[in-house]
């Protein structure tokens, strides 16, 4: 069963449909609780929270503590890590939920995993930054937050978690986890282009494309040990 774990920071405009796209796993009862952890909003994201039935935690700022705040109070074994402007694509919580039964079963399967990419835009901008997403995952295997991370709560015990990053808390995870330990599903995570609109595509684009590069490019992550004890565990 799943926890969702959702960080916000004035996100009225887009966390309705991030929350709404929960439902149907919630009525199956794959997903159990969703906690949003919210960095200070001004505006009515911890209302719209409240009202769709989420547990609402305050945090300071900084999305890497946010979600480690979120993982900290979650109840459940599995953890999904959601940003507030994307939404997963109809009937994720079906491959979701076979993933989660191969893990389950298989303890040599211990294995997180991500969605695809995409955005909510048309014309070739979007289609573009789609592409470079792919291939920098068939590449790196580093998912940025915007394709969402399932994880089982032993295997993000295990690597340490979130850290309190100024950036890059997403990327340094998986670099964590490693390669082989984060799989992609079929399932679209359909984040808002809202922002990619506003800041213009290429600037976007370069800009995250640099910053990747920089993470990928620095001295490997600490948790490795803490890894291999979690695949020795009987």
């Amino acid at each position: 069963m799943i926890s969702v774990v959702i960080p916000t920071l004035n996100a009225e405009v887009t966390l309705p449909d991030t929350l709404s796209a929960l439902i149907p796993a919630s009525v199956d009862g794959l997903v159990r609780e969703v906690i949003v952890v919210d960095g200070g909003s001004k505006d009515r994201t911890r209302e719209i929270a409240d009202w769709a039935g989420a547990d609402v935690i305050a945090a300071g700022p900084g999305r890497g503590g946010q979600l480690a705040a979120g993982a900290a109070g979650a109840r459940q074994p599995w953890l999904l890590f959601l940003n507030a402007d994307t939404a997963l694509e109809h009937g994720w919580e079906r491959e979701a939920s076979h993933f989660m039964e191969k893990v389950d079963k298989d303890p040599s399967r211990l294995a997180a995993a991500a969605f695809h990419f995409a955005l909510d835009d048309e014309g070739f901008a979007p289609r573009l930054l789609e592409g470079l997403a792919r291939l920098r995952f068939a590449v790196l295997r580093l998912p940025p937050g915007a394709q969402g991370l399932l994880i089982p709560r032993r295997l993000y015990e295990a690597v340490g978690g979130h850290r309190k990053l100024p950036a890059g808390e997403d990327v340094d995870l998986a670099r964590r986890l490693g390669r082989r330990r984060i799989k992609l599903l079929r399932t679209r995570a359909v984040s808002s282009a809202r922002s990619y609109r506003e800041e213009g595509y290429l600037r976007r684009i370069l800009s995250d494309q640099l910053n990747l590069a920089r993470y990928a490019l620095s001295a490997p992550a600490a948790g490795t040990q803490k890894l291999r004890d979690e695949r020795t565990d009987p």
